[in-house]
């Protein structure tokens, strides 16, 4: 089974089991020849390598701004945010995924497998 999803112009995907989001990478040069971050990738969707470390910031922890951010949505909209600010930080190896301690959610520190791709 696959913990990658293959994307449209050399993106691949995985669901987080840390944060709870899909993220995605570029592992190729855009078609369209524009400049862009690609990771390395071993090429096995069944027990993939992403190098360097993936790094996904959200909300005030993107633009360093906490005054309008997801954390005062509901206080500013009376609902509930449909997003949350936070770090995601971690390496994949091997088709594991390693929290670092800079993560702003319940796996920081821990090694965990990476979880099946769903598609959507």
């Amino acid at each position: 089974m696959s913990k990658l999803g293959n994307l449209s112009d050399g993106h691949v995907a995985f669901d987080c089991p840390g944060c709870g989001e899909t993220h995605v990478i570029a592992v190729a040069p855009a078609a369209s020849g524009a400049l862009r971050p690609v990771w390395g990738y071993n090429g096995n969707p069944a027990a993939p390598t992403l190098t360097p470390s993936v790094l996904a910031r959200s909300g005030h922890h993107a633009d360093g701004d906490g005054k309008e951010c997801w954390c005062t949505y509901e206080a500013r909209f009376g609902r509930p945010s449909p997003f949350k600010c936070g770090v995601c930080h971690s390496f994949v190896t091997d088709g594991l995924i390693q929290f670092l301690g800079d993560c702003t959610h319940a796996l920081a520190g821990k090694t965990v497998p990476l979880p099946e791709w769903s598609e959507f």
